[in-house]
């Protein structure tokens, strides 16, 4: 697809459904990945079998994406265990779904905590390290719903929204140095959460979609590894939508 080697990649939220698919995507086209998680077996496994099927000696940094400190710390982390940063994948998020009614203070701050200040921190310690290198690919993974909302989801659709925001505006900053900033947004995507789903609420999701069917993680994958590539050199700013078709976006 596109050749990566030589690259260095952190992924958070790398042993999910969709990290696992962004990560083998990377390391098949020759990336080295730092894989994060707050799962450190599941880190651990993972990383094993990346490292048994791609080579690479990939690596995994375990970190808690609702505490500060340690946010802070995975960066630096990376560029002494790696020796350098390319790829910043933001891709670890969490929901704590209710009605704005009911919305407890705690169900929206968590999800601002993990899902939109730990990706700004992330990017702010990375713009360094890759204004350094001259070069650099920073992507955000936001959602269908960050756009078009979601009812019971005013804390996740807000907090993907706004890292739309944010990506736009380090794009702008930093696009003189050779770093792009770029968001991928997943629709509906199968996973083992939506594989348990009863298949009358399969079909009506299915019914939502133009190509009538839910994406794969892979998908969303080939997305990031193209942003990521030196072919996607002039885009950034720019949010690609993978969703078969059910929001249309211009």
């Amino acid at each position: 697809m596109f050749d990566l080697s030589g690259m260095n990649a952190l992924v958070t939220g790398a042993s999910g459904g969709i990290g696992s698919s962004i990560a083998r995507s990377l390391a098949s086209q020759g990336a080295r990945l730092a894989l994060s998680g707050s799962n450190g077996d599941k880190l651990r496994a993972f990383r094993e079998e990346l490292n048994d099927e791609y080579g690479h000696d990939h690596v995994e940094i375990t970190c808690n994406l609702s505490d500060s400190d340690s946010v802070e710390k995975l960066i630096p982390a990376t560029v002494d265990t790696l020796g350098k940063i390319d790829i910043l994948v933001n891709n670890a998020g969490i929901t704590r779904d209710n009605l704005a009614m009911r919305m407890k203070d705690e169900e929206y701050e968590q999800v601002m905590k993990v899902n939109l200040e730990a990706a700004f921190r992330l990017m702010r310690a990375s713009a360094r390290p890759m204004m350094k290198g001259r070069f650099g690919r920073i992507i955000n993974i936001t959602s269908v719903v960050g756009a078009t909302g979601n009812p019971g989801q005013m804390n996740y659709a807000a907090a993907k929204a706004g890292l739309v925001g944010m990506s736009k505006s380090l794009a702008q900053e930093l696009a003189s140095r050779g770093i792009t900033v770029n968001c991928v947004a997943p629709g509906f995507i199968r996973t083992a959460m939506t594989d348990e789903l009863p298949d009358a609420q399969k079909d009506a999701l299915n019914a939502r979609i133009p190509m009538g069917r839910m994406g794969e993680g892979e998908d969303i994958g080939a997305a990031v590894a193209y942003l990521a590539s030196k072919e996607a050199s002039y885009i950034t700013g720019q949010t690609l939508h993978v969703n078969g078709g059910m929001a249309m976006m211009s």
